[in-house]
């Protein structure tokens, strides 16, 4: 499963030059070990896509409640797939 994801510059940036390697999202996607996750950079003061992308693989996953808020996920990511 490809899952293309909306990321404000402030994190795209982290991700991108590896000092972010992990993403924290609702999971309304039922995310799995083994998913792909394409960030897509978006720009909220110009409300439009940049057109930077970058992609990961899902290598890991906490949805322990006791750790991460109910119904959320931490996704820990593997090497980029660009």
């Amino acid at each position: 499963m490809i899952h293309d994801l909306k990321t404000i510059p402030e994190y795209y940036e982290a991700v991108r030059i590896g000092k972010k390697n992990f993403e924290v999202r609702k999971n309304d996607r039922d995310y799995k070990v083994g998913d792909a996750l394409s960030l897509q950079e978006y720009d909220p003061v110009e409300k439009r896509y940049t057109g930077r992308s970058i992609g990961f693989t899902v290598i890991y996953i906490l949805d322990n409640p006791e750790f991460v808020k109910e119904g959320y996920v931490i996704m820990g990511l593997g090497a980029v797939t660009e």
